[in-house]
């Protein structure tokens, strides 16, 4: 079974190809994306809000220091 669907492989492809050209930018700040990492991360944001089928993002998870449950 295909973790990405065509339209997302597409959106990624074109992403790739604004940044090797200079004209991908980022979000929020506006600056130009120098990173592949980040250029396939729009990419797949892109094809995420266009509803191609693509894996929801990783979640992100917080450690608990074992020193505060310690003192009890």
């Amino acid at each position: 079974m295909a973790r990405y669907g065509k339209k997302s492989q597409e959106s990624v492809k074109e992403a790739m190809h604004k940044m090797k050209k200079g004209k991908l930018k980022s979000g929020r700040s506006g600056k130009k994306v120098r990173s592949r990492k980040q250029a396939v991360a729009i990419g797949l944001s892109e094809a995420r809000k266009k509803g191609a089928k693509v894996p929801s993002p990783p979640k992100k998870t917080t450690k608990r220091s074992p020193s505060k449950t310690k003192g009890r």
